[in-house]
C-alpha cells in the first residue's frame, strides 16, 4: 500500500455560513481529493470548542461542533429558509472565520430549526424513529452532554468548578431540578448533535463512495471545563472537592527554564485499567463513527506523562509517571474487533520479511520530539504508523526526519497544522538549512513557489507508504494560511479557502505526482 492525503481542515473550507462546514463545498473537496488520486482526508478535531477555538481543547470527546452543520441542508429539509439563513452575520471576511460573529448568531439560526424539527417530531413517525434510536445509541455521553451545556448557558457560560454546589457535584435533587427547568435547553442540545451526526456520517460515507478514507484527530487531553471531567470525575486524578489533583504540562528544558504548565487534568490509569478502560474504549468506538483513521495526538503520552501538582505557579515541580502502553491499546483491539483491519499502513510487516499483514486498529501515532527508546518501543510494539516531518528533516546531517531514515511503516508529512505552510518556511529558515534542502533534494529552482514543489515530491518519493501534504502547501500559500502557532492564542483556527480556488489544473498536477510515485488508491470490488 502507497497512498497520499491532503490535510485540510472542516473550518478551513469555504462556504457561505462564516465557517467551512458539511456543505456543498465539502463534497466538492471530495470530489476534488478523487480526481487527484489522493485516498485520505485529514480534517483535524471536530469537537465543539470553546475559549481560543481550538479543537484541541473540546467541551467533550464525544460530541460534535455545532458550528460545521450546514445551514443549507436544514433549509432542504424545511427546517429553515434562505431568508432566515440570510437574516444572520456570520463575518464577512472570506479568509478568515468570524468566531465572534458564529458565537453571536449560530445558536440563534439552529434554533429556529429546532422549532419546526419539534414539530416535524410529532408527525414525521421515521424521523421520530431515527432521532430515538439515535439518543439511546449515544446515551453513555449524549445525556450528559445536553445537560452540561444547559447548565453552563444557565450559569453565564462559567466553568463548572465554579457552579453552585448541586450543579457541581452532580447532585440527584440539583440534576432532577435541572432537567426540569432546562428542559427545553437540554432538547436543543441534543437536537443539535442528532443534525451533526446525520450530517458528518452523510459526508463520511460520500467520501466512502469515492475511494476517500477521513482521518480524524484525536486529542490527547482533554478540557477540565468538559462534559467528560464534570460526568465523569472518576476517570481523572481529581480530590472529593472534584477538583484536579495532578495536571499536566511538560519539564523544563533548553527552550523554556520553567516547563510548560498546560493545566489539563490527568487520566486516572491505575483506576481506568481496572474497568478494562471502558472509557476510553467508548471515546475510540464514537471517533470510529466518523472517521476511517484516527491519528492519536500526543502519542508519547501513553508511554510516559508528565504530573504537576495542580496549583502549581510553573512546571518545575512535576515527575514523570508511566503511561497505561500496550495494556490500552491491547483493550481497545480486543474491545473494537470490528474496527481492526488489514489494509491500512500498520498492516504490513516489513518488506521481504515473509511475516503476514496483521490487523490492527487503523491510528497513526503522533510521535514527534522526545524520541527516546522506550518511546520507540511503544510505537513498535502497537504496529502504528508514526509520523516524518520534512520541516524537521534539514536542522542537521543526522536529523530524525531526513527521507533516507524513513521507515515503510510511517506517514511522511511535508508539514502539520502546527507548522508555518512552506512556502514560509522555505522563505525564513536560515540559509545554511535552505543550503542544505537543496542540495538533500536536488532542488535547482531559485523561485521558492517551485522549492515547495520540490519539497512535495521529496515528500511523494519517500518509502513511507502513506503520504500527507497539507492543501496550503499545493496551493504554496505564505505565513497568511498558517492553521496554528503553538504556544500563541491569537489568529489560530481562522484561516479559509477562498471560494472556486481549487483549480483542474492543481488537481491534474496533483495526480501526475500520485501515479508517478506509486499512490494512487485501489479501489475495493463490491465483494471485498
Amino acid at each position: 500500500m502507497r497512498e497520499s492525503g491532503i490535510l485540510q481542515p472542516v473550518f478551513s473550507l469555504p462556504s457561505k455560513f462564516g465557517i467551512g462546514c458539511f456543505s456543498r463545498e465539502a463534497y466538492e473537496f471530495v470530489d476534488f481529493l478523487e480526481k487527484s488520486g489522493v485516498g485520505f482526508w485529514q480534517i483535524l478535531p471536530v469537537g465543539p470548542t470553546g475559549f481560543g477555538n481550538s479543537p484541541y481543547q473540546p467541551f467533550s470527546a464525544f460530541a460534535g461542533n455545532p458550528y460545521f452543520i450546514d445551514p443549507e441542508k436544514l433549509i432542504e429539509e424545511g427546517y429553515l429558509t434562505w431568508d432566515e439563513a440570510g437574516g444572520f452575520f456570520f463575518g464577512s471576511d472570506q479568509e478568515k472565520v468570524d468566531y465572534g460573529a458564529l458565537y453571536e448568531n449560530r445558536s440563534s439560526l439552529l434554533k429556529i430549526a429546532f422549532s419546526r424539527f419539534e414539530q416535524k417530531l410529532g408527525s414525521d413517525a421515521q424521523l421520530k424513529k431515527e432521532y430515538h434510536a439515535y439518543t439511546k445509541k449515544e446515551s453513555f455521553w449524549l445525556e450528559d452532554y445536553a445537560l452540561f451545556t444547559a447548565i453552563k448557558q444557565n450559569q453565564d457560560q462559567k466553568s463548572w468548578q465554579d457552579w453552585e454546589e448541586g450543579y457541581k457535584k452532580r447532585t440527584p435533587g440539583a440534576l432532577a431540578k435541572a432537567g426540569k427547568e432546562f428542559a427545553e435547553d437540554i432538547a436543543f442540545a441534543m437536537f443539535v448533535q442528532f443534525m451533526f451526526d446525520r450530517q458528518l456520517k452523510s459526508l463520511h460515507a460520500y467520501a466512502a463512495g469515492k475511494n476517500v478514507k477521513i482521518i480524524g484527530d484525536l486529542p490527547f487531553y482533554v478540557s477540565l471545563d468538559s462534559a467528560d471531567v464534570w460526568s465523569h470525575p472518576e476517570v481523572f486524578c481529581m480530590d472529593r472537592d472534584l477538583k484536579p489533583t495532578l495536571v499536566a504540562g511538560c519539564p523544563p528544558d533548553a527552550f523554556s527554564r520553567d516547563g510548560q504548565l498546560w493545566g489539563n487534568p490527568l487520566y486516572d490509569w491505575n483506576r481506568l485499567k481496572k474497568d478494562g478502560f471502558d472509557w476510553w474504549v467508548r471515546r475510540i468506538e464514537r471517533n470510529y463513527e466518523f472517521y476511517d483513521v484516527i491519528r492519536l495526538d500526543h502519542f508519547h503520552g501513553f508511554e510516559s506523562y508528565y504530573a504537576i501538582p495542580y496549583g502549581a505557579e510553573n512546571a518545575r515541580e512535576g515527575e514523570i509517571r508511566k503511561g497505561p502502553g500496550m495494556d490500552l491499546f491491547k483493550a481497545l483491539k480486543a474491545a473494537l474487533p470490528q474496527v481492526c483491519t488489514e489494509d491500512f499502513v500498520g498492516t504490513q510487516p516489513p518488506r521481504g520479511s515473509g511475516e503476514k499483514p496483521r490487523k490492527v486498529l487503523p491510528m497513526i501515532a503522533e510521535d514527534l520530539g522526545n524520541n527516546t527508546p522506550e518511546n520507540e518501543k511503544l510505537l513498535y510494539d502497537s504496529g502504528f504508523p508514526g509520523m516524518k516531518v520534512l520541516q524537521y528533516a534539514f536542522t542537521s546531517w543526522d536529523s530524525y526526519y531526513v527521507s533516507h531514515k524513513h521507515l515503510t511503516n510511517s506517514v511522511v508529512y511535508t508539514g502539520t497544522h502546527d507548522n508555518t505552510p512552506l512556502r514560509a518556511w522555505v522563505e525564513e529558515i536560515n540559509e545554511g538549512e535552505r543550503d542544505f534542502a537543496r542540495r538533500y533534494i536536488n532542488s535547482l529552482n531559485t523561485d521558492y513557489g517551485a522549492f515547495v514543489w520540490d519539497m512535495i515530491r521529496e515528500a511523494y518519493s519517500s518509502v513511507a507508504d502513506l503520504c500527507i501534504v497539507p492543501l496550503t502547501d499545493y496551493l504554496t500559500l505564505g505565513r497568511e494560511a498558517r492553521i496554528n502557532m503553538p504556544g500563541s492564542s491569537d489568529g489560530n483556527w481562522q484561516w479559509r479557502l477562498r471560494p472556486n480556488f481549487l483549480s483542474d489544473e492543481l488537481s491534474g498536477s496533483i495526480r501526475k505526482m500520485t501515479e508517478i510515485y506509486g499512490r494512487i488508491p485501489v479501489k475495493k470490488t463490491e465483494d471485498e
